[in-house]
């Protein structure tokens, strides 16, 4: 569930703010979409591979973006 409110929070602040620059800001969305959207054809080795490949990325960019 966290993966869908991360990827709702994404399309919000692409909404309001289109100049921050997010990697994979389209994809993160997307993931969210899948999970809200796909629960029928979730397959729990992508969720993994978002957990360990992105969020710590997307972690990284997000406080970056606060510190400025």
């Amino acid at each position: 569930m966290n993966i869908a409110i991360i990827g709702e929070a994404t399309n919000r602040i692409l909404k309001i703010r289109n100049d921050i620059s997010i990697t994979n800001a389209r994809k993160i969305v997307n993931a969210r979409n899948y999970v809200i959207h796909g629960y029928d054809s979730l397959r729990y080795e992508i969720l993994w591979a978002i957990v360990i490949k992105d969020l710590p990325l997307l972690k990284s960019e997000v406080r970056s973006i606060i510190d400025r």
